[in-house]
């Protein structure tokens, strides 16, 4: 019963996309590969936006990232952090692709970064044609974690295939949302962009799975397919279907600022950064969402991922993007129940 003593739990001001990236330099399992001089100068831009020096690209980039983010906690004016695994990506047949993909991040390091920090919860990783899905499916459950992420396009999921069935399902009657990369893609290499698409989607959230469509189906490049009034018309069937509005911030994903902010999916959308894709308001500046003197402000602030919760503030979405997370997924009181003497 509650009591003043006791009183009910009050959902969490969270940052629903936050990346965790490793190179494996503390034995985590994790790899990092930045083939050519377009990935190389990615991955230098990106450690950059993050706070971090180039140097890391050498070595120790597993605890130099985990301790950015846990410093950035402290500084941001939010409760936690969603962090991100990021599994490898698999053929149809449940045999991996080997050495796909710009990196990868397993499901048990990342436990081990949110059971040392207080106030970072996880997203696990696993890609549904893994011979062990249902397995390690299972063990994130137990260890009390509340949200999957999957990049179809990049991991080479079809959600739509019916011999997933038995892993949605599982999902949905273990209260497991998927947080799911729709849309277009310009950071990390594909194996099949039409995955990206929120229809493939539509076996989950049949199911019952609660999905998060992680940037609202936009376009990244100028050339992508803008999917976002699919979405808008499968949020009308689903009751179950949001989306965040992570990366909506950066110069190439402003253009679906208006959809999440005046369109029928505005009491759908979850705060999200991307850390550490960059956030500078730049885009929706030059959008006209944005004014200049506000902008400019947000420059002001070092911390990227408070600077993006002051962009999404000013630009006008809603308190409750802070919270819908923690309060549709219950994740931060699942993993702190199964973690806290941890």
């Amino acid at each position: 019963m509650d009591t003043p003593e006791n009183p009910p739990l009050q959902p969490l001001r969270l940052d629903g996309h936050v990346h965790l990236v490793g190179d494996g330099s503390s034995g985590s399992g994790c790899w990092l590969k930045l083939d050519g001089l377009v990935r190389q100068l990615q991955g230098r831009l990106l450690l950059s936006a993050a706070g971090l020096p180039s140097a890391c690209l050498r070595g120790g980039l597993d605890l130099a990232f985990e301790s950015r983010v846990a410093k950035l906690l402290e500084t941001s004016n939010l409760d936690g952090f969603l962090l991100l695994a990021q599994d490898e990506a698999y053929r149809s047949d449940g045999t991996k692709i080997e050495g796909f993909g710009s990196f990868y991040l397993p499901n048990s390091h990342l436990f081990g970064v949110c059971r040392r920090n207080p106030g970072l919860y996880p997203a696990c990783s696993i890609h549904p044609a893994r011979p062990d899905a249902l397995e390690e499916l299972e063990t994130a459950l137990q260890a009390g974690c509340r949200v999957l992420k999957l990049l179809p396009n990049c991991l080479n999921v079809d959600c739509s295939e019916r011999r997933f069935l038995p892993f949605w399902k599982r999902m949905a009657t273990g209260g497991m949302a998927l947080l799911s990369h729709t849309g277009g893609e310009f950071t990390l290499p594909q194996t099949n962009p039409d995955f990206a698409n929120p229809r493939k989607l539509t076996l989950p959230l049949e199911q019952g799975v609660t999905v998060i469509a992680a940037h609202a189906a936009g376009r990244s490049g100028l050339w992508d397919p803008d999917w976002t009034n699919q979405l808008e018309a499968m949020a009308a069937v689903f009751p179950n279907l949001y989306c965040d509005n992570s990366a909506l911030c950066s110069p190439n994903r402003w253009r679906t600022l208006p959809a999440l902010l005046s369109g029928p999916l505005r009491d759908r959308v979850i705060h999200g950064s991307d850390y550490p894709v960059p956030s500078g308001g730049f885009g929706p500046w030059l959008g006209g969402h944005l004014s200049w003197s506000d902008w400019r402000a947000s420059a002001q602030l070092e911390n990227p991922i408070r600077r993006d919760v002051h962009l999404k503030t000013t630009l006008g979405f809603a308190p409750e993007t802070f919270t819908r997370l923690d309060a549709l997924t219950g994740l931060t009181s699942a993993w702190s129940a199964r973690n806290r003497a941890a």
